[in-house]
């Protein structure tokens, strides 16, 4: 009598960045076309399906699920609610990602000591558990004093295992959760180094069960690698709720947040912060940070209106022409886009005759700001144009707007929200492009220009400066 023979059961190959599954080990993934991240899962991942489980919570319609259970509670800081579209949602998991040094446990710290002095409306005070994995309680104990970040419902634990933070979590039962960082956890029920993709994998699963399970907001502090990506598996930032990037210069005061993804909110918000000794503060108001100050007009220097996210921030755009001592004139950009302050250099030389090629140019910002829109292009040429002219802009003047390479002048979003910005702040002359759109009401003391090419905005300027 023939015995039956058991079904063989092959192991099974997962690529730890994407998912892809492959019935054989490959070097590189078939996916997301990676290398070296295809391990083995141990079990063939096409053989059987799982089966169905009995349902503890039965689906219930739309209409009757409670919304009020996922309400936003503020942070106690007005520009990092104004990212997350309105404050912590319960439940939800927020990964804040940036450079080391650049201020992300300094907020979160500011945020925990804030969000436990806040009271319900029952009352009472909400629990905080700071979970640090990078520093020692007793340093960031002395970081709190010196920012004023220290309340009673608000605990430290300084642990780098799984296990242990977890039973801290169970110990405590906080409303908020912090964990700075996700990468120095480590789990011992999984292989590999605290900060692999293994181990950010099982601890950011683990403390995103944590969170729904109990209604907990919690915030994972990310590291970034040296292209400014979120370190760890792609996967992290799927599964989390709100994604945030922590950015600024290092040699600068002020910090940028922006929400690359938000599932409660818009993703086109900033909060605008500022690092000082005392910590880090909101900025309401920081168009102020990118001006000059000068008191008397001076050549080569024009203000610009830029969007970051729907907010409009003036900044202030410098040039200095020298002539080359040397063969190949130099050109140096400092917070703008180098290679469109060439294709500028270019417009001006060709659309405009202005004699640029024997000249070093040297290109910046004022107070570190990184102006990344195209609409600075139009500031940035007339600042050229006036450091060769010699003549300084006409006082109180702005401009913005596209340049393309015929020397046209091309339409940019909001431009009557950044001309109602710059008439706040004192500006009273505009040139700005042709608007496709009405610009709505504006300010009756701004004098605005609209111009469709770079020639014209020159002539515009020209005739300002000679009072015409």
């Amino acid at each position: 009598m023939a015995t039956k023979t058991a079904k063989r059961v092959n192991p099974g190959y997962r690529c730890s960045e994407c998912g892809w599954t492959t019935v054989k080990w490959v070097g590189r993934c078939g996916e997301c076309q990676a290398w070296g991240t295809v391990t083995e899962t141990g079990a063939d991942a096409t053989s059987g399906r799982t089966p169905a489980a009995t349902v503890a919570v039965p689906a219930v319609p739309i209409g009757d699920v409670d919304a009020s259970q996922a309400r936003f509670h503020t942070t106690g800081v007005s520009e990092l609610d104004r990212v997350l579209g309105g404050g912590l949602v319960p439940g939800a998991v927020v990964l804040m990602a940036g450079e080391p040094g650049i201020g992300k446990s300094t907020l979160l710290l500011d945020v925990a000591a804030k969000v436990a002095r806040h009271r319900r409306p029952e009352g009472d005070t909400r629990t905080v558990l700071y979970v640090t994995g990078e520093e020692s309680a007793a340093q960031v104990r002395l970081r709190a004093d010196r920012i004023g970040a220290v309340a009673d419902t608000l605990f430290l634990a300084a642990e780098t295992d799984l296990g242990r933070a977890l039973g801290q979590i169970e110990k405590a039962s906080p409303d908020l959760l912090i964990v700075d960082s996700v990468q120095t956890l480590q789990s011992q029920s999984v292989e590999g180094t605290a900060g692999g993709v293994t181990q950010v994998r099982e601890v950011a699963a683990s403390l995103i069960n944590e969170a729904k399970s109990r209604n907990m907001t919690t915030v994972l502090v990310g590291h970034v690698t040296k292209d400014g990506s979120i370190a760890g598996p792609r996967l992290l930032e799927h599964l989390v709720d709100v994604v945030c990037q922590f950015e600024g210069e290092r040699h600068s005061r002020l910090r940028l947040v922006r929400a690359v993804k938000n599932r409660f909110g818009p993703t086109d918000e900033v909060g605008c912060f500022d690092l000082g000794e005392a910590g880090i503060l909101s900025l309401e108001d920081p168009s102020g940070l990118f001006l000059s100050g000068t008191k008397e007009p001076v050549e080569g220097t024009c203000v610009t209106v830029t969007l970051e996210g729907r907010r409009p921030l003036v900044a202030e755009v410098q040039s200095l022409l020298t002539p080359s001592g040397q063969g190949a004139a130099r050109r140096t950009v400092s917070g703008l886009d180098s290679a469109r302050i060439t294709m500028i250099l270019a417009i001006l030389q060709r659309r405009a005759n202005f004699p640029l090629t024997d000249d070093d140019c040297y290109v910046a910002t004022v107070g570190g700001v990184r102006l990344t829109e195209p609409a600075s292009d139009l500031a940035a040429a007339l600042a050229i144009a006036s450091a060769k002219l010699q003549a300084p802009v006409p006082p109180g003047m702005i401009a913005f707007g596209e340049l393309g390479l015929a020397g046209e002048v091309r339409p940019v979003p909001g431009i009557g929200r950044r001309i109602r910005e710059a008439a706040r702040l004192g500006f009273r002359r505009a040139v700005v492009p042709v608007s496709p759109e009405p610009l709505g009401e504006l300010p009756g003391n701004v004098t605005v220009s609209e111009v469709s090419s770079l020639n014209e905005a020159l002539g515009t300027m020209r005739a300002w400066v000679n009072g015409t």
